[in-house]
C-alpha cells in the first residue's frame, strides 16, 4: 500500500483541512501530514503519540515501516540534523530515514474532526461520572449533542463545554483516574459538586479558556499542563481543576483514531505506549 493512499484513509477520517480552518480562523499554527517519505511501499505502522526512540523500536522489532503520530514529528524550524544527537529530533529523524521509516502526523485536525481527540476527552469525562451516577449510554450521548464548542470549524471543532450527571469533585477524580489508566492527575477543588464541565486536550487552557468555560457556566476544568497563574486564575473564578498529563489526555482518543484505521486496512498495525509520559 503506498503511503499516499494511507493518508488518503487517514484524511478521509480527519482532514486535514480542519487544521487549515483552526489556523486561519484562530491563529494556531500546525504542520499536520506526510513529515517523512521514504518512498517505499507501507508493510507496516506504528501508531504513537509522539516520534519517540521508543516507537522507533517498536516500528524495527515489528518491521513496520510507518509511524504515524498525533504530535508534528516536525513542528518548527530544524537548525541541524545530528546523528549524534540521540533523544534530539535530528537524532530520531536519521533513525527514520536510514531505516526506511516514513512519519505521518495528523495534529489539530485529528484534534477538532468528529470523534476526534477532544471529542474522545469528552466522552472519557462522561464516562467517568456514568461510573457513579449510571446515568447509560443515552444520558452520555444526549449530553455529548448538546456540547458547546469554544472553537468550530466545518466538521466539529476544538474546547467544550456540557453537562454532565452531578458528581462528587473527589469521586469524578477517582474515576476519571480509572477510565484514563493514569495516577498523575492533579485536583482541585474537593468538596464541590461538578454537574458541567469545560475539556480541552492537549495543553489547550489559556485566560481565554477559561473566561470560555466560566461565560457557558463550567463547574470545572478538564485539561493538562496548566500554568501556574491559569491555575490560580481558575480558582479564583470558581472553576475546579482536573490536570490530567499531556499524554494521558490525549492517547485515549489517539488510540480510537487507530482502531478505526486499523479496521480499514490489510496493513498490520500496533499502539505504542510511552507508560513513562502516562
Amino acid at each position: 500500500m503506498k503511503l499516499s493512499e494511507i493518508y488518503e484513509l487517514a484524511d478521509s477520517i480527519a482532514p486535514k483541512k480542519l487544521s487549515d480552518e483552526l489556523c486561519e480562523r484562530y491563529n494556531h499554527y500546525d504542520n499536520s501530514g506526510i513529515l517523512v517519505d521514504c518512498g517505499e511501499e507501507i508493510k507496516g505502522m506504528v501508531f504513537s503519540l509522539d516520534l519517540s526512540n521508543a516507537a522507533i523500536d517498536k516500528a524495527l522489532s515489528t518491521g513496520a515501516n510507518l509511524i504515524m503520530t498525533h504530535h508534528p514529528a516536525i513542528y518548527g524550524k530544524i537548525g541541524s540534523i545530528r546523528y549524534d544527537d540521540g533523544a534530539l529530533l535530528g537524532g530520531k529523524l536519521i533513525r527514520c530515514i536510514k531505516n526506511g521509516i516514513s512519519v505521518l502526523s495528523m495534529h489539530l485536525n485529528l484534534d477538532a474532526a468528529k470523534d476526534g481527540i477532544d471529542e474522545s476527552l469528552m466522552e472519557g469525562v462522561l464516562l467517568a461520572a456514568e461510573k457513579t451516577t449510571g446515568a447509560g449510554t443515552g444520558r452520555i450521548e444526549e449530553c455529548k449533542a448538546n456540547a458547546t464548542y469554544m472553537q468550530t470549524v466545518s466538521e466539529g471543532g476544538y474546547g467544550r463545554v456540557y453537562d454532565l450527571p452531578t458528581i462528587e469533585f473527589s469521586t469524578l477524580v477517582e474515576n476519571i483516574k480509572t477510565v484514563f489508566s493514569t495516577e498523575r492527575i492533579e485536583a482541585y477543588g474537593n468538596g464541590k459538586r461538578i454537574s458541567r464541565v469545560a475539556s480541552f486536550c492537549g495543553a489547550g487552557v489559556d485566560e481565554g479558556s477559561i473566561a470560555f468555560a466560566k461565560r457557558m457556566g463550567a463547574d470545572a476544568i478538564v485539561s493538562s499542563d496548566f500554568k501556574h497563574h491559569l491555575i490560580a486564575l481558575a480558582q479564583e473564578s470558581g472553576l475546579a481543576i482536573i490536570s490530567l498529563t499531556h499524554f494521558a489526555s490525549e492517547t485515549y482518543g489517539f488510540k480510537k483514531y487507530y482502531e478505526k484505521i486499523r479496521r480499514q486496512t490489510e496493513i498490520p498495525c500496533v499502539y505504542h505506549t510511552d507508560d513513562n509520559l502516562l
